[in-house]
């Protein structure tokens, strides 16, 4: 490749001084094929002579063709006027929707279900019975204890008027009065025992599954009876980088959508974690989210946009349009002495970028309102160069 160029070079020279490119091609290829190294190097440096003599006539033809040609092939652009925008910046991150009424029921004493009285997808309301465990006899001894304390009332008051009459002695009261206490007392602890019979419902919502059929032997924190869900107070659960501690915080608004459902729902952050994870560097932001139609579920997925940043006053450009240079500095093209056919000169300024969003980026300095920036065209232009405007 060398070799053919530095041919064409030679016949370049050859011709521009009246000799024959034929003739040059032989005189070299015959100092070549003779090896004299002396008259190779001298051949070379005549050569290299004639090609910077020759560049520097063709570089004065370009610099008067340039003056004098009305028709320049200027580099094409189109430009856009910066302007004062509202920029709104959101962070987008990604939860899962839970609820904190969603138990599973347990029976609080053992005994066989004697009877389910809800069934799956039935609404109940808060205290509400579901079922009912063989209480084993414990219904008869309550009855008999509550015949007990009746005795002892009776027994009570009527030692209570003797004593008031001074008949009677006083350890004779007394003991009528420990009585009626304890049956008084053993009445309500046997109560207490025979209500753990019945399973009622700790809150208002729908039977989502029923676990164990009736006729089964269920026992205290191991038979689950039935999974009880109030989807009327859903909310998500999301993790936060630390870095938007500031930021991110509590009435904040969330644009949240559930893919699966094609729906989009405006909520609030309800609440802000004060606990930073030292695993993940996160802290948790709880958001609720309104459910009237019920379609909300939980563990659904949901992606959340979280406005963090907001500046009344930005100038926007393209991420497409800038351009670094070697010291790590951001640059755009803006055109001046724009003239009335539309020519321009292009000049690089430097800029100190802000947030993204959207394919477009924040510019805190560099620009000004009313500038106009090259946008097609910018990669290929350079600083103080010549362009056409395509677009007014």
């Amino acid at each position: 490749m060398k070799q053919t160029l530095l041919y064409i070079v030679i016949s370049l020279v050859f011709i521009a001084c009246g000799g024959s490119g034929a003739t040059g091609d032989k005189d070299v290829a015959a100092i070549i094929e003779n090896g004299d190294l002396a008259a190779m190097k001298e051949m070379k440096e005549n050569l290299a002579a004639e090609q910077t003599a020759l560049e520097s006539k063709i570089k004065l033809l370009e610099d008067e063709i340039s003056k004098k040609d009305t028709t320049k092939r200027l580099p094409l652009v189109t430009v856009f006027k910066a302007k004062d925008t509202v920029f709104t910046h959101f962070l987008e991150l990604q939860g899962s929707v839970a609820t904190k009424q969603n138990v599973v029921i347990y029976p609080e004493m053992s005994g066989t279900l004697l009877q389910v009285y809800a069934k799956e997808g039935q609404r109940v309301r808060k205290g509400q019975l579901l079922a009912r465990i063989d209480d084993g006899g414990m219904s008869q001894q309550v009855a008999q204890l509550q015949v007990q304390a009746e005795l002892a009332k009776t027994t009570f008051e009527r030692q209570k008027r003797l004593w008031e009459q001074n008949i009677g002695s006083e350890i004779q009261y007394l003991q009528a009065k420990t009585n009626y206490e304890a049956t008084q007392n053993a009445v309500k602890q046997a109560k207490s025992q025979l209500g753990k019979s019945t399973i009622e419902a700790p809150f208002s919502g729908v039977i989502d599954e029923v676990i164990t059929e009736q006729g089964t032997v269920v026992a205290p924190g191991q038979s689950m009876i039935f999974r009880l869900v109030n989807l009327s107070d859903m909310y998500i659960n999301a993790d936060v980088p630390e870095t938007y501690i500031t930021s991110i915080k509590k009435n904040k608004k969330v644009e949240v959508n559930f893919p699966v459902l094609g729906k989009n729902v405006d909520a609030k952050i309800r609440q802000s974690s004060n606990f930073i994870n030292p695993a993940n560097r996160t802290f948790t932001v709880e958001i609720a989210v309104p459910n009237k139609d019920g379609e909300i579920k939980p563990n659904l997925t949901a992606r959340l946009r979280i406005n963090d940043y907001t500046n009344e006053k930005a100038i926007l450009v393209p991420q497409s349009i800038i351009s670094e240079n070697a010291n790590g500095d951001q640059y755009v093209y803006v055109v001046e002495n724009r003239t009335g056919n539309n020519e321009a000169t292009a000049t690089q300024r430097i800029i100190t970028t802000g947030k993204t969003q959207a394919g477009v980026i924040e510019v805190l300095d560099g620009l000004s309102a009313g500038d106009e920036i090259i946008e097609e065209g910018a990669r290929s232009v350079k600083d103080k160069q010549g362009v056409k405007i395509m677009n007014d």
